[in-house]
């Protein structure tokens, strides 16, 4: 099992920045890939970008590509997502998830249906 609780949500005007941070426990951090999903009201939940174990490949969607940026630190078991240059249309609720798949031999990015374990969700409102 794998637990996930993201925090650094907020309200924030756009063209400002925040920085998510998602802490993992329950498996070896280092182990699997770890994932950004975001749903607005009314919408479906949509990936946002993926990290592999290692952290050396990172795979975004193109309506954050070049804005926002994936990291993690295996060593303090956290993910991150660094939003910049946010938009009122980045308006949602962020969830950090991470798949079954352990180790180097996972497929990269891991498709949405691998991805079993979630957090909660912080919510992240941009204001125009």
């Amino acid at each position: 099992q794998v637990q996930l609780v993201e925090s650094g949500g907020g309200l924030v005007q756009a063209g400002g920045s925040l920085r998510l941070s998602c802490a993992a426990s329950g498996r070896t951090f280092s182990a699997y890939a770890m994932g950004w999903f975001r749903q607005a009201p009314g919408k479906e939940r949509e990936f946002v970008a993926a990290i592999n174990w290692n952290g050396l490949r990172t795979y975004y969607a193109d309506s954050v590509k070049g804005r926002f940026a994936i990291s993690r630190d295996n060593a303090k078991n956290t993910a991150y997502l660094q939003m910049n240059s946010l938009k009122p249309e980045d308006t949602a609720a962020y969830y950090c998830a991470a798949p079954r798949c352990t180790g180097a031999g996972c497929p990269f990015p891991p498709l949405r249906y691998n991805y079993n374990y979630w957090g909660q969700g912080t919510q992240v409102t941009v204001s125009s």
